[in-house]
């Protein structure tokens, strides 16, 4: 059934291959991190440190990184006059695929997502100035378009355009970050 031909199930079954296909491609990235003695992406269950009130701890600050550097010309790109924060909010908190940019990095960009709770290393917590003072946002949108080897984040290049991406950029850069 999954498979079927019906045309109304067409769509859905396309979207749940897709979804499955990704999630069968972190599982292997996973394990071939591990079966690698640990050099790549590994995933831990880390107890959750809860503040007052029950909020998730903020990720580590700062954070080192070995992510591929963007290309010079795009490293010193600026946030295009064209992107729209409103718009990047609307894909952080929901719309991105597979899943919303907040499940890892958290409603207000601290690394600290439902999802990103068992990732090592933890998501970029866009909130630490001494991290972020160092991550221009034309490497930010290197980073969303391609993805960061050794993490868990995964390249949107090819579900979000790159007006979406510098979308997403202009939001975190006016929302998050203290530079």
């Amino acid at each position: 059934m999954f498979f079927t031909n019906q045309s109304k199930n067409r769509g859905l079954n396309k979207k749940m291959f897709v979804f499955m296909s990704i999630i069968l491609l972190v599982g292997l990235s996973l394990a071939t991190g591990a079966l690698a003695g640990g050099g790549g992406m590994t995933l831990k269950v880390h107890t959750q440190i809860l503040e007052a009130g029950g909020a998730p701890k903020s990720g580590p600050c700062p954070q080192p990184r070995n992510t591929k550097s963007a290309p010079a010309s795009l490293a010193k790109a600026s946030i295009p006059a064209g992107a729209n924060a409103e718009t990047g909010k609307k894909i952080f908190q929901k719309s991105a695929k597979p899943m919303a940019c907040k499940m890892c990095h958290g409603a207000i960009g601290e690394g600290n997502g439902k999802l990103g709770m068992v990732l090592t290393p933890r998501p970029r917590n866009f909130t630490c100035a001494d991290t972020m003072k160092r991550v221009s946002p034309g490497q930010m949108f290197w980073i969303i378009k391609n993805g960061s080897k050794g993490t868990g984040m995964v390249a949107h290049g090819k579900t979000l355009s790159d007006k979406q991406i510098w979308d997403v950029v202009k939001y975190i850069d006016t929302q998050f970050v203290t530079r």
